[in-house]
């Protein structure tokens, strides 16, 4: 039996007419189709060696990655996207290996297919902070939100895959996510305001991570 027309009916939000929030947290929940459990940034490589072993070196290498990494880098790139501006080839030369850009590349595909079928929105295939501001652009919603619930969906996805890689308890995982909350409201706060050329960080010891990660023995994820 085909599905009903009304349940395939597409929904515009072009304007704010309802509270932004609640969609908001629907395109950043864990739910939303975009793969991200299955990419761990590099950090399987740094558990495999041991370098992340417990709740506080994982702590130190999601707040490298989300301060100085590619959390920034995304921020800005959110922001400037939102603003109007072209930076869709900057974002993909921003990744330091060809796992990074597997993982913004089609997560950012999934992200904008989503987005197309649900709300109906113009939002092309792109890296996934590229079409995260196309379509806060689109659907007109509150940008430092949206940039703080994208951070906080970031790292909870790598501490989520070190909850399970460590392995360490779910309450763990949750402190972590629950103590990096001020790094959220102050990058989310600084790329406000940010330009291009205040993209970029220095994070070697990730990047090496997810340079290195494809010559694992075993794998859990795709990065």
């Amino acid at each position: 039996m085909g599905i009903p027309m009304a349940a395939r009916m597409i929904i515009p939000m072009t304007t704010r007419t309802t509270d932004p929030l609640p969609v908001l947290h629907q395109l950043f929940s864990p739910a939303f189709p975009v793969g991200a459990f299955a990419y761990s940034h590099g950090l399987e490589t740094a558990i495999a060696e041991g370098r992340v072993a417990d709740a506080g070196t994982l702590r130190d290498w999601v707040s490298a990655v989300v301060e100085h990494g590619a959390g920034w880098s995304d921020a800005v790139l959110i922001a400037r996207t939102a603003a109007g501006e072209d930076v869709a080839d900057l974002a993909l030369a921003l990744c330091v290996s060809p796992g990074r850009q597997t993982e913004t590349q089609a997560q950012g595909a999934a992200f904008a297919a989503t987005v197309r079928a649900v709300w109906g929105a113009d939002v092309t295939d792109a890296a996934y902070p590229v079409a995260v501001g196309h379509t806060l652009r689109a659907l007109d919603l509150p940008l430092r939100d949206a940039i703080r619930l994208y951070l906080q969906a970031f790292a909870a996805n790598l501490i989520s895959a070190g909850v399970r890689l460590i392995p360490l308890g779910q309450t763990d995982g949750q402190r972590l996510v629950l103590a990096l909350g001020p790094v959220f409201d102050q990058l989310a706060d600084a790329a406000m305001t940010a330009g291009t050329d205040d993209l970029g960080g220095l994070t070697p010891v990730t990047d090496i991570d997810s340079l290195r990660h494809e010559t694992l023995g075993t794998r859990v994820f795709r990065t």
